[in-house]
Order: C-alpha cells, then structure tokens, then sequence
C-alpha cells in the first residue's frame, strides 16, 4: 500500500549554456500551473545552488502521498514540461528526500556529519524539555507506555516544532 505521508522530491538541472535565463521563466510558469495538478503541496526553484555550478536549477517539490507524487509524473502537464526542459538541460537529477534529509530541504544535500550535528542541536535540548515537562507526569504509567508518549512527542516536536528552527539557523553552515 502507498504511504499517505507527504513525499518531498529534490531534482537538480543543469541548464545549457545561454539558456538559463529562459528555463527560470519557463520554470516559473509551470511550478505556478503544477498546483492545478491534485496532490501538490509545495513547490519551488533554488538558483545558485551551495557548492554547485551556476547553471544548476534545485527544484523542490512536495506532494500529498506517493499516489499524488506518481500521478503528477505521469501527467499531460509533467509530460510536456519535461520535453521542453529536456530541451534545454541535462538529464535531471531526482531525489526522494526521506527521514532526516527531509528536514535539509536542499537539492544539495549536506554532509551527513553536519545532518548530525545539526539534529544533536535539536534533540538533546527537546529530550531535556520532554524530560522535565512530560516525563513527571507519566512517571508512573507503564514503560512501554511512557517510551510511546515520550517518542510521540519527540518526534511531533522535532518535525514540526524544532528542526524548522534549526535548519534556519545553521543554514549558513549547513551549505557550505
């Protein structure tokens, strides 16, 4: 069965020489007309990507589940877009970004140490709250129980609380 979980999706272009300025315009119009399609959630270009070359396009794009994701790849829209980028580019690169690069929203991914580092920053500090703030209050359940809520929390706080907040503030030092 498909997950139902949102499917974040990095591709990567390298645009021919002379042609850049064209792909950014045709870029634009098709992410704008990609929201029509059911099942996109997010969608956006990156230029002059950290440590790459400055014909390189980052495209990110998040979809509902992998059934809205296939859907769209498979699409009349998708279909004539990537003729016409095809055109004008190398072959793209797609990447599924699952786990903890989803949180590094960036076609160039950083180093895995600095991943690393980066979500220390944010687990240690939400563990220590957790343990302060839930933990007294469930001291008493049983241990599978209380290891449930506690990584319930972890993970909600972590995916839409902390890490947000993290990768903004080492954005400077996670692409380098």
């Amino acid at each position: 069965m498909k997950t139902q979980k949102p499917v974040h999706v990095a591709i990567v272009r390298k645009v021919l020489p002379g042609k850049e300025e064209a792909f950014k315009a045709a870029l634009r119009n098709f992410l704008g007309e990609s929201f029509m399609q059911g099942g996109v959630q997010g969608a956006g270009m990156i230029t002059a990507l950290p440590g790459g070359e400055p014909n390189e396009i980052g495209i990110l794009r998040t979809f509902a589940n992998e059934a809205e994701r296939d859907a769209f790849y498979n699409s009349q829209l998708f279909k004539e877009w990537e003729a016409y980028a095809n055109t004008v580019t190398e072959p793209p690169v797609y990447r599924n970004l699952t786990g903890l690069e989803a949180w590094f929203r960036s076609p160039m991914q950083p180093p895995r140490y600095k991943m690393a580092l980066a979500t220390l920053c944010g687990v240690f500090p939400t563990a220590l709250f957790l343990s302060y703030t839930i933990a007294p209050l469930i001291a008493d359940w049983h241990m599978l129980i209380k290891q449930l809520i506690f990584a319930v929390c972890m993970v909600s706080l972590l995916t839409w609380v902390v890490m947000p907040v993290v990768t903004k503030l080492f954005k400077g030092w996670l692409n380098k």
